[in-house]
């Protein structure tokens, strides 16, 4: 079963959002697994896209758009309204909604930070994963 992990920020700002996205990225990465990040619209992924290159100088994380020649399991790929390809174990939920196929990868990350839009979508989104059963895990952050 899909275990799906919420972290929840602190801070208001959507950018406070993208950086800890960023660091669990690299973070998930380094531990071997293959993600996708989901993000809202093109816009976002471009933006995560963007971040992801210039979060920590120090810090290489592959990783290309999904509308972007993909080379062989490529480790980390971000997209907005597709599925992963197959092969992928973890999702970064960066979307205001739960992606229909969120079940067929091993782990879900969600961030919550305390911008009000996010708020009410994620905590919409934790009510449905615990309706289905699903094992939620809460992740308090401090700044």
């Amino acid at each position: 079963m899909t275990q799906i992990d919420f972290y929840i920020l602190p801070q208001t700002t959507l950018e406070a959002r993208f950086d800890f996205a960023c660091r669990l990225a690299e973070t998930i990465f380094s531990k071997g697994y293959r993600l996708h990040v989901h993000c809202e619209d093109e816009a976002m992924a471009r933006q995560m896209d963007e971040r992801l290159w210039t979060f920590k100088p120090e810090s290489y994380i592959p990783h290309t758009l999904v509308t972007e020649p993909l080379t062989p399991k490529t480790p980390v790929t971000i997209g907005w309204d597709h599925e992963p390809e197959p092969g992928v174990e973890a999702l970064l939920n960066l979307h205001p909604e739960i992606p229909n196929w969120f079940s067929h990868l091993e782990r879900v990350a969600e961030i919550i930070n305390q911008h009000q839009e996010v708020l009410v979508a994620k905590r919409a989104c934790w009510s449905t994963y615990k309706e289905r059963g699903y094992p939620v895990k809460a992740h308090q952050l401090k700044g």
